[in-house]
């Protein structure tokens, strides 16, 4: 199985970015643990991260052809990329949003998500753990 996680504006910050609201640990420190869980779980996994709504977009269209399931954190774009939900919408493969705070205990626009509608759910305010709960999800769905 193969997962692709990816990770939207800002999210290059994680670990000095508001340690208050997103915790002390860095992406490489997210990516690392996730590579870890795959391997204890049989999933490869691959990480991306950009600031860029085209790359992420073109990553979800080429994640098609190679992925069986893709956990995005959208970062800002999540309230107000309809280019990106447009393009989660457009591919055939499970896709779950994940947030690491818990947008609907925050500012009020953080509570609208455009993309959740087009995913298979969404997970909010789990910190790091959400992305494991997210390929959790995966190697359920896999085993039946």
């Amino acid at each position: 199985m193969n997962i692709l996680i990816l990770n939207g504006p800002n999210l290059n910050r994680l670990g000095q970015r508001e340690p208050d609201v997103y915790g002390s640990n860095t992406l490489t420190d997210l990516e690392k643990g996730l590579k870890t869980f795959g391997n204890q779980h049989g999933v490869t996994i691959e990480s991306k991260q950009s600031n860029w709504e085209g790359q992420i977009i073109d990553w979800l269209h080429e994640a098609e052809k190679k992925a069986d399931g893709i956990v995005i954190n959208p970062g800002a774009f999540t309230h107000y990329s309809y280019a990106i939900r447009d393009a989660v919408a457009s591919i055939d493969i499970p896709v779950i949003e994940v947030h690491i705070s818990n947008v609907h205990a925050r500012e009020d626009f953080r509570k609208t998500s455009v993309i959740a509608p087009v995913c298979k759910g969404q997970i909010s305010g789990f910190g790091f753990s959400g992305y494991e709960m997210a390929i959790d999800y995966f190697l359920r769905r896999h085993k039946s």
